[in-house]
């Protein structure tokens, strides 16, 4: 009995010792593993389709985080879904900094709104990196569309009721429809695509009628005469696109539609690593605030507690603009 005791008590010692010497090494592992971070290539699992807005800022972070770091930076585009995709990709990754989400305010904020059940949790799932940009929306109708303003328009469709559709290639642009919808009346169907990029090509050939699209991508194709702009939805007008009217100047006082872009770790990365991540990714974003801000955006390189805070103001928000448009959770 005394010799098993003994055995006992000393295997007891044994298992708490190595507790002890494990517990006193992790830390020094975590700063092990953070001072040679990134010593292989980075992913960066983008939420929407090639030639998207969100696809656009991810290459600029990745170009410049890979010159460096002397890593490789790999885009992986996971569009559709409403981004559903690309963020359980994510969620489902090893923790240690390789595997990065680039999305926007669609799968974090607006998201929750518009689903009853998704397959990941925006909160729960991710660790906070930061804001990239953020930008506003330009309301466009294809070249042949005989309007001209958003007055040319709505008369138009009340003149034709269940004849005209609006394009949807991510929640915020689905938005950007549904409030039309609700302060002008209009009789709109609404068609959605897996990304902005298949959307606007169908407007360009007469496919749909209309679009609320990211200022980034709809701007480049307005200006080479393949889109016609009817209005900014933000409240004063852009730089990006002095001749193009507000939605407010036109009538629409209360129309306000932006995004923000932002990056996100898997959930329980290791802090050092997030510190180190969230350095870069904000040198990358300061150095190309030229590249950036070109396309109408504003650069926004938020800290990990300031993003995850911008996050949940932007939750309440859609919440309320969801319901202000009796819009029911899928």
């Amino acid at each position: 009995m005394t010799i098993r005791f003994m055995l006992q008590r000393n295997r007891r010692r044994s298992l708490l010792g190595g507790a002890l010497l494990a517990m006193l090494a992790a830390p020094t592992m975590t700063v092990a593993q953070s001072a040679d971070y990134p010593n292989k290539p980075i992913r960066f699992v983008v939420a929407f389709p090639a030639g998207s807005a969100t696809d656009q800022t991810a290459r600029v972070i990745a170009q410049h985080v890979s010159q460096a770091t002397g890593q490789s930076v790999v885009v992986d585009n996971r569009g559709g879904a409403n981004g559903f995709i690309a963020s359980e990709t994510v969620a489902k990754a090893a923790p240690d900094g390789y595997t990065v989400l680039v999305t926007t305010g669609t799968t974090h904020s607006a998201n929750p709104n518009l689903f009853r059940k998704l397959p990941y949790d925006p909160v729960r799932d991710f660790t906070p990196v930061s804001s990239l940009i953020i930008a506003s929306f330009v309301m466009v109708v294809g070249p042949a569309s005989p309007a001209n303003s958003v007055a040319d328009f709505v008369k138009l469709v009340s003149s034709n009721p269940g004849k005209f559709s609006f394009a949807s290639g991510n929640a915020p642009s689905r938005i950007g429809g549904e409030m039309f919808k609700q302060m002008s009346r209009a009789d709109l169907i609404h068609v959605p695509y897996k990304g902005a990029p298949q959307a606007l090509t169908d407007l360009m050939g007469g496919q749909v009628s209309v679009m609320w699209t990211d200022i980034i991508t709809g701007m480049p194709l307005v200006n080479g005469g393949k889109l016609k702009a009817l209005a900014v939805t933000s409240q004063a007008r852009l730089p990006i696109a002095p001749a193009v009217p507000t939605m407010k100047e036109q009538g629409f006082p209360d129309y306000e539609l932006v995004n923000w872009q932002g990056m996100y770790l898997p959930a329980n990365t290791p802090p050092a690593i997030t510190a180190r991540f969230t350095a870069l990714v904000h040198a990358a974003i300061r150095a190309e605030k030229t590249t950036l801000e070109a396309t109408g955006a504003q650069i926004l390189p938020l800290s990990n507690t300031e993003f995850a805070a911008l996050q949940a103001r932007d939750t309440a928000m859609w919440a309320s603009v969801v319901k202000a448009a009796g819009m029911t959770p899928e």
